[in-house]
């Protein structure tokens, strides 16, 4: 177990993770914010799904859920289809054009981190994946998905980092059927 003046040096450290955050976020296109992106990245990640599942997914309530879902279905990125287990409910599902523009914001994280990071090695990066999976499973977090290794492709590992750019309660600013594949590890 850590000492106490390592858990304080951590939480101080946390801080930090606000910078990386809000660099992510700077690289998104206008017409699509970090709810947006989240939303994209989690359906790209995990495929179809009710928007309760999405909403748990994104730790946040159904009410924000439902604004950040409005904002890429009316731009076209997603579709909402009925439910056939029950009609009242929706299925979101990825649209082309959906998947077009999660491609898009993978190129940008992408490119960002190989910048931010180009001075590290592939064992530095994977060691960060491997702590960061291992921190989000030590809070409970429902999106930690498996293990990540230091083993693991830096390229396969980097996709999942767009999902941090969701934020807890973002509100989505007003402005004007695929086959599934999983990009990361499940």
């Amino acid at each position: 177990m850590a000492e106490k003046a390592q858990y304080e040096e951590l939480a101080r450290s946390f801080s930090a993770i606000g910078v990386v955050k809000r660099d992510l976020g700077r690289m998104l296109p206008p017409d699509c914010p970090g709810g947006s992106a989240g939303v994209l990245t989690l359906l790209g990640r995990h495929g179809d799904m009710r928007m309760s599942r999405l909403a748990e997914l994104l730790s946040v309530d159904m009410s924000v859920t439902s604004r950040h879902v409005a904002h890429v279905a009316e731009r076209g990125w997603i579709e909402r289809l009925p439910d056939p287990a029950d009609r009242r409910s929706r299925i979101l599902r990825l649209t082309p054009e959906g998947r077009d523009r999660l491609d898009d914001l993978y190129e940008r994280i992408t490119h960002l981190l190989a910048d931010r990071l180009g001075d590290w090695s592939e064992d530095e990066v994977g060691l960060l994946i491997g702590l960061l999976a291992r921190l989000r499973e030590s809070f409970g977090d429902c999106r930690a998905g498996p293990r990540i290794t230091p083993a693991t492709p830096v390229a396969e590992a980097i996709p999942p980092v767009a999902e941090a750019l969701a934020p807890v309660a973002e509100p989505v600013a007003e402005e004007n059927t695929t086959e599934h594949t999983t990009r990361t590890p499940a």
